[in-house]
């Protein structure tokens, strides 16, 4: 297996991850109710959305076409 493969697995699981606490960071009484009177989630929690997304969609990138030869 490649490098580039085994860093998109890794990049994969931790975008997944990231995206787990940002659904359960999304889910408490404070930020719902945050959410409530601005109408939008916190810096952190909108970090953890943003950040997750982008790693998962790269480690799956990378794991798909990281170990192609040319």
């Amino acid at each position: 297996m490649s490098p580039l493969r085994i860093l998109g697995i890794v990049l994969l699981v931790a975008g997944i991850v990231a995206l787990f606490f940002g659904w359960q960071a999304s889910e408490s009484i404070a930020e719902q109710a945050h959410e409530t009177l601005t109408g939008r989630f916190t810096d952190e929690t909108t970090w953890y959305f943003i950040g997750g997304g982008a790693a998962a969609v790269a480690g799956l990138l990378l794991s798909v076409f990281g170990g192609r030869n040319r």
